[in-house]
């Protein structure tokens, strides 16, 4: 009888510890959840450095009969990488700092300041979140226009400064309910030793945001470096991304190598492995980012509570 209860205890499991059961189901759904994450990038990989007759041959599965660079070299090219590169990274790390920037001054402002209107703008900054960025395209387009800047990158770098970026709102509540979370004795301690409100800022409010900040550029970075509609308008054929480039990646490769149906040797026609190797080429820098700051990024999102997109 004893006998029977114990198995009954290691299958079910107990308050303090899990039984057989439930670690396997949890270790199954995890599994699972892991696996529709990993198998595109999976499969991106092993399909990237497949030669054109294994990419033909049906016998041919996950396992390449050789390893092929050809397709990384004509995707390179395809999508000038350098160039294109040069300009993600010089258009989503200035207007991820400025937004970072802006949000934290406006969001100690109205964490720690009274002033009148702060209902009105709290409940603009919600609304502006929530409208679609979509919305704002043209009107922003006409603006831009007016002031001569389209075709600059000025047009991200200015509502970046202002506190208006891609999602800007979302980081200036995360930073006002970060600065509203620790208590103000800090504040009034610093002011006892001499520091004015700005040295308070610098000194006191800043450091401990910490958390708060390295979401908000990382976040801020991702979103404008895959950002290609509002780029598109603003930019147009004058400035291209690494995105921008893999979203044309058919047109500029006919223009380089020639078309599928009329390329001059079948090892540069279009196929899926060069196709795999150019988006994986678009996406490589953000899972270096991942890799290298994984530890910074989860231990921001642990002290900030954030568990968003």
């Amino acid at each position: 009888m004893k006998t029977g209860k114990h198995g009954l205890k290691i299958l079910l499991g107990g308050r303090r510890r899990p039984g057989l059961l439930s670690s396997a189901f949890y270790l199954v759904l995890l599994g699972g959840v892991g696996f529709l994450f990993l198998y595109p990038v999976l499969y991106m990989c092993v399909q990237s450095i497949m030669s054109p007759s294994d990419i033909t041959d049906p016998g041919v599965g996950w396992i390449p009969t050789a390893l092929y660079g050809g397709n990384y070299a004509k995707a390179f090219t395809t999508l000038h990488f350098q160039e294109a590169f040069f300009n993600s990274l010089y258009l989503s790390l200035g207007p991820s700092v400025l937004t970072t920037v802006a949000s934290c001054f406006i969001g100690y402002g109205l964490a720690r300041f009274r002033f009148p209107g702060k209902r009105i703008w709290l409940a603009l900054l919600v609304a502006a979140f929530f409208i679609p960025s979509q919305v704002m395209m043209i009107p922003r387009f006409m603006m831009f226009s007016s002031y001569h800047i389209i075709n600059t990158p000025l047009t991200q770098f200015l509502p970046a400064a202002l506190g208006q970026g891609i999602k800007g709102s979302l980081f200036v509540l995360i930073f006002m309910q970060f600065f509203s979370s620790y208590p103000k004795a800090l504040d009034e301690a610093a002011e006892i030793d001499g520091a004015g409100r700005m040295g308070v800022f610098l000194r006191v409010a800043v450091p401990m945001a910490k958390p708060a900040i390295v979401i908000s550029v990382l976040f801020s970075f991702v979103w404008y470096w895959n950002e290609t509609t509002q780029a598109s308008l603003f930019f147009g054929t004058q400035i291209k991304t690494l995105p921008m480039r893999l979203g044309s990646f058919a047109e500029s490769y006919s223009t380089i190598y020639g078309s599928s149906a009329n390329a001059a040797n079948a090892a540069d026609a279009l196929n899926e492995a060069i196709s795999m190797a150019g988006t994986l080429l678009s996406v490589l820098p953000l899972l270096l980012l991942y890799l290298v700051l994984q530890r910074q990024f989860v231990e921001s999102i642990e002290k900030s509570g954030i568990t968003g997109e």
